[in-house]
């Protein structure tokens, strides 16, 4: 039965495999995209009208999550799998340019240099070739309460003045101070920037960049802006009349009410900078043609489409896109259209994102350099520098390649050694008899043998091997052992420098026995208290304690992030109630850990508490009534029977919940970012950015991987083993 099992399974997996390596039929045209909502509402109606107007094509539309979208393309279009045409932002072009994803459209436009404005076509470039055309452009604008202005603000001090005039819990402007996307608008008005797209240069220091960071500092100061403002705070501000003014993109107007009055206008200028303008950079979304198209005749038919008048059209009317077709706008109806000929304003002055690889890592180092210098951990000079080095060794150059002669040879001496060793053991009597009486108990267990080494044992196994090389996907190269040299010499710096592998392992140790810690203390001690047979409603109770557990994990560490947020979180009002300052949670380790530790504690108690309700049930009640006959006090009964005998039952419970915590990711990653400046990240959140906020170093990820899975190796039979004498302690 078994045996047939594994044949139909074997089949039915080649017949998949054939159906997917299968070319797809002539004019069928697959397109991906990561629309959402009214764009991808237009995007539908576009196909039907292209499929109606031409019966040969069958256009298959595939909606993908964004923050998956790239590693998704990156991964399945080498191999066959991806998509014929595929619509994503311009500053992606770079990477997919590097991996070979993308082939030119210049045969296929037709005329672009008369549909499109020059600026949008050369974000699309490289070289003297074109490789997409341009569907949309998006950027940031100001989005004003007419509400609470009346005048329209031209410049960033008229929105200041307008302080004295609002409430004290409203706001003349709110946006995103922190993050460097919106920083960059007002770092370009003062001749700052971040990355210089041609070199890759870091632009993010200097004196123009100080006195940018200045004049937020000096906002924040005045209440001109609130603190720590995310997207979604400053979308709720807006929506409730809590600020006047706020810089957002087209994004924002799907989250107001239609009755709520507002203007949209291209950013203002500064005048402390010379009367510039701030200038923030633009997004060309635009469809690009795969390099392992299908049907290429059919794909261009629909890519000319796609980025044709008629298309711009319903796209900029249902999806309320601002469509970079220059004829679409001839339109009456867009031509009127308030809200859309702001952002294309806003746009024309906006500077397109540069495409180089290293955009993101000069995100993420100028967003913590920010965060820094508004803390006030460091003079903004200082923080800025930090953010320079950081962004130094992030894009430093790879491992030079190293000959793998010596690896083939140690993998061949240790092949030798094991087959030697097989087949002294398979000439053994003993063993061949061993192997005949164990064939039927494996003939149950084979499937779940080879799932579990496809699931778990080969992804561990091409880890390990990943970490040998480095280099981006299709152009790796082996270097041995140095990322593992990398890591363990803390990349040449301090070994307890913020960010080395061994402060951040101290801090994933202290993180995981502070956490054990409190799940066993609360788990053990509610668990007491609904074991009572007095205590009415336990039922009631031990629902609402498992709560907490069924909840999924990332939408508790959301709530609680907003919870420890300094100006509207909860925590704070309740400790203002009590005379307690406002804390700035995220803004010191100690309390940024306290926060992480408080959501983790909230999440993991649940699952020791049903431990130990399990386990309290099992102890024989014959065992109190006989210690209460011998005069035992209710402390002796607990010291001397409740706990030697929840030992056996919490032992693996507190081993498997120190694994989970080690690798908790959510909490960390979406309570306190690793702040602050990446005191508070685990080896797991560490390893994730190098993997993918960091140039894709996939192989310096991997060993980080591997060492991680070492540590748990080790310190799990370490426990495994206490464990085992606990319980047979519980057990004599």
């Amino acid at each position: 039965m078994v045996q047939r099992l594994l044949v139909v399974v074997c089949l039915v997996t080649v017949a998949l495999g054939c159906a997917t390596h299968a070319q797809r039929p002539a004019g069928e045209v697959m397109i991906w995209h990561a629309y959402r909502g009214s764009e991808k509402d237009a995007l539908e109606q576009v196909v039907e009208v292209i499929q109606a107007s031409d019966p040969t094509l069958h256009i298959r539309l595939l909606a993908l999550p964004f923050d998956a979208y790239a590693s998704k393309l990156e991964s399945a279009i080498p191999r066959g799998h991806g998509p014929d045409l595929f619509i994503d932002a311009h500053e992606r072009l770079g990477g997919y340019l590097e991996r070979g994803l993308v082939m030119p459209v210049d045969d296929l436009a037709l005329d672009p240099a008369r549909n499109f404005e020059p600026a949008v076509l050369d974000a699309l470039r490289s070289g003297d070739r074109l490789y997409g055309l341009p569907l949309a452009v998006k950027c940031l604008a100001l989005y004003v309460n007419t509400t609470l202005v009346t005048t329209m603000p031209t410049t960033l001090e008229q929105i200041e003045a307008l302080r004295p005039r609002l409430a004290s819990d409203q706001y003349p402007l709110a946006y995103s101070a922190a993050d460097s996307y919106f920083h960059a608008a007002l770092a370009h008005a003062y001749g700052s920037g971040l990355l210089d797209g041609a070199t890759g240069q870091y632009r993010f220091v200097g004196p123009a960049a100080i006195a940018s960071v200045e004049r937020v500092r000096a906002m924040l100061a005045a209440r001109t802006i609130p603190d720590e403002a995310d997207a979604a705070l400053v979308s709720r501000m807006f929506a409730h009349g809590r600020a006047a003014t706020v810089i957002s993109g087209p994004w924002l107007a799907a989250e107001l009410a239609s009755t709520m009055s507002y203007r949209v206008v291209p950013l203002p200028r500064v005048a402390s900078a010379g009367g510039t303008a701030m200038v923030p950079y633009s997004t060309i979304e635009a469809v690009y043609l795969s390099a392992r198209v299908t049907d290429h005749d059919a794909a261009a038919r629909v890519l000319r489409s796609l980025a044709g008048i008629h298309g711009a059209r319903v796209r900029a009317v249902v999806g309320r896109q601002v469509v970079a077709h220059r004829g679409a706008w001839s339109d009456p109806m867009l031509a009127t259209d308030s809200f859309l000929s702001a952002f294309r304003e806003a746009a024309r002055r906006a500077v397109p994102m540069p495409t180089h690889r290293a955009m993101r890592v000069a995100f993420e180092s100028a967003s913590r350099a920010l965060r820094r210098a508004f803390r006030g951990d460091a003079h903004v000079s200082a923080a800025l520098l930090q953010g320079q080095r950081r962004f130094s060794d992030a894009t430093r150059s790879e491992p030079p390649r190293r000959s793998p002669t010596l690896a083939l040879l140690a993998l061949g001496v240790l092949a030798l050694a094991l087959s030697v060793r097989g087949v002294q053991r398979a000439r053994d009597p003993l063993v061949r008899l061993a192997l005949r009486r164990s064939w039927p108990a494996w003939r149950w267990v084979l499937h779940a043998a080879v799932v579990l080494f496809a699931l778990v044992v080969a992804p561990l196994f091409v880890g390990a091997v990943m970490s040998l090389y480095a280099g981006r996907e299709g152009s790796e190269h082996y270097v041995g052992l140095a990322h593992y040299v990398d890591i363990l010499s803390a990349r040449g710096g301090a070994l307890l420098a913020t960010g080395s592998f061994y402060r951040v392992l101290a801090v994933t140790i202290l993180w995981t026995l502070a956490n054990v810690a409190l799940h066993v203390g609360l788990g053990v001690a509610l668990a007491l208290l609904l074991a009572r047979p007095l205590l009415r409603l336990r039922g009631v109770y031990r629902v609402l304690l498992i709560v907490p557990w069924a909840v999924p994990s990332y939408v508790t560490a959301l709530a609680w992030k907003g919870m420890f947020h300094r100006q509207f979180g909860a925590i704070n009002a309740l400790l203002g109630h009590v005379g307690v300052d406002p804390i700035a949670w995220f803004s010191r380790f100690a309390t940024a850990f306290a926060a992480n530790l408080a959501t983790n504690a909230w999440l993991g108690f649940p699952f020791m508490m049903v431990v130990t309700l399990g386990a309290l049930a099992a102890i024989p009640k014959d065992v109190y009534e006989a210690a209460a006959v011998d005069g035992a006090t209710p402390w002796q009964q607990f010291t001397r029977i409740t706990v030697p005998l929840l030992g056996p039952s919490l032992a693996p419970a507190v081993v498997m919940g120190a694994v989970w915590t080690f690798n908790q990711f959510n909490v960390i990653f979406l309570v306190s970012g690793g702040e602050p400046d990446g005191e508070t990240d685990t080896l797991i959140t560490e390893a994730y950015r190098w993997a993918f906020t960091r140039q894709a170093q996939y192989g310096y990820a991997a060993a980080y991987a591997v060492l991680i899975f070492g540590i748990l190796v080790t310190s799990t039979n370490a426990l495994g083993r206490l464990a085992e004498r606990v319980r047979q302690r519980g057990v004599t």
